[in-house]
């Protein structure tokens, strides 16, 4: 009897240990996992261990779900190549709330800069350039030790030229404050300018050339250029991705630009042969932005001669990606319409523009192989498809192309462009309720994004 009393006691107290050591459990692993959350989101941690994860997350879903085998093909009828249709008169944008969001070189764009008025457009003077120019002044710095800072650094050095006093930490609290953003538009880092600095401006054109650059540096004026470039990443496949420079020099003898890249191991005063520069510049349209104190606007537009008016530089931008498109093959030939599309949409022609995506989505790339021409992140960096879509009325291609973007191309869907336009295209379609929580994703990625705010706050979800 003893005995039973005894072994029953004993399994009575592992009992009572057991419960006592479950109900700790119980409250010790979720005290761990949220001390490890406050622990990972502490600024300095989060810098380190963010691209990490990220890496981790992207390799699995890669793994599963290859973004090269995702494919856009519109809903659209089936298009003939812009080159060989007959034109077609451009239709001009809808009445709509944003209206104003559309038909110029960026996403959501400020007003055209405010500068002394704008001379005549003349031709340049053609004045003899030196053989080679080196601006002194520039203050370099790297994007490393942060997640995808190129674009602040780049800014950085832009504005320190002038002798602003920041640096790229400065400048990417304000355009990139979600850390995990793959990408800064242009028209981010000119709202930054317009509205962070004090005596400065800038000026964004398309149809950019090698001359144009090397004479606004020799006249004192670097610039920043978009440009794409291949590159084996952290998953092993080779892929196309999107990268700022800071043009700041040029030597004819050597035939190089000198730039400051912000990736590369010695990317100061790095050269690059003018004929690479060209080729990782096409897939950005040519694309250049000049910032400048207030009172030298004067000089710029004289160096710009013709670049100074934005419509005759779309024009021209366009007149480019048609002579391209018409001899180019394989990836170059995509780029080349796909700036098509863009040049059309920044001139307000959308029939046009959808001409050229069309095509350049259902024939050209899905004509890539996949083993790494494919540029699947290229709706990262430019949107112009979703405004030719919504302005033409195309609502469910503008959602099917920004689900392929957001769900099949990227690892964690952080792109607020994307679900800004798949929103209006969702309210357009009468989805008021998805559309509000498309809108309200976007500014939670960026707290900044004016444009999102304004059209959540219309529809009542803000």
């Amino acid at each position: 009897m003893r005995n039973r009393k005894q072994a029953s006691s004993r399994q009575t107290s592992r009992r009572q240990t057991s419960r006592r050591q479950t109900l700790s459990l119980a409250i010790a692993i979720p005290a761990l996992l949220l001390a490890g959350t406050l622990f990972y989101f502490l600024p300095p941690v989060h810098e380190r261990l963010a691209p990490r994860l990220d890496e981790l997350r992207t390799r699995i879903k890669y793994a599963i779900n290859p973004p090269q085998q995702a494919v856009f093909i519109p809903e659209g009828s089936p298009l003939p190549p812009p080159s060989v249709r007959t034109a077609t008169p451009s239709l001009a944008p809808p009445a709509s709330p944003t209206a104003a969001l559309a038909g110029s070189t960026t996403e959501r764009q400020p007003p055209t800069p405010t500068l002394t008025p704008t001379p005549a457009l003349p031709t340049v003077t053609p004045t003899p350039l030196p053989q080679r120019v080196v601006l002194e002044g520039v203050q370099y710095e790297d994007q490393h030790g942060r997640w995808n800072y190129c674009g602040p650094a780049n800014l950085s050095m832009a504005l320190t030229f002038w002798d602003w006093e920041g640096d790229r930490d400065v400048v990417g609290k304000a355009i990139k404050p979600n850390t995990d953003d793959k990408n800064v538009m242009p028209y981010e880092m000119q709202d930054f300018i317009a509205g962070e600095t004090q005596g400065l401006d800038s000026l964004l054109r398309l149809g950019g050339d090698i001359e144009l650059l090397k004479r606004l540096v020799a006249g004192g004026f670097p610039v920043m250029a978009e440009k794409g470039y291949y590159e084996v990443d952290y998953t092993g496949t080779l892929g196309w991705l999107g990268h700022y420079q800071f043009v700041t020099g040029f030597d004819d003898e050597k035939g190089v630009l000198i730039v400051q890249d912000t990736y590369i191991k010695d990317g100061k005063d790095h050269e690059f042969p003018y004929a690479d520069f060209i080729e990782g510049w096409r897939s950005f349209n040519y694309l250049f932005l000049v910032v400048f104190p207030e009172e030298r606007a004067a000089e710029v537009y004289e160096l710009l001669g013709p670049y100074a008016d934005p419509e005759w530089a779309n024009r021209h931008a366009l007149q480019v990606a048609k002579a391209e498109s018409d001899k180019l093959s394989g990836i170059d030939q995509y780029f080349a319409y796909f700036n098509v599309g863009a040049s059309h949409v920044n001139l307000l022609e959308y029939a046009d523009a959808n001409y050229a995506f069309d095509y350049a989505f259902s024939t050209l790339y899905t004509a890539l192989p996949e083993d790494g021409l494919r540029p699947y992140r290229m709706m990262w960096y430019q949107t112009y498809p979703y405004r030719a879509y919504y302005y033409t009325g195309r609502y469910q291609d503008v959602i099917n192309l920004a689900n392929i973007t957001l769900l099949d191309t990227i690892s964690d869907p952080v792109l607020e462009e994307s679900f800004y336009w798949r929103g209006l295209a969702k309210e357009a379609l009468g989805d008021i309720t998805g559309a509000q929580d498309d809108l309200r994703q976007a500014v939670q990625l960026n707290p900044n994004f004016t444009a999102g705010w304004q059209q959540l706050e219309r529809l009542g979800g803000g």
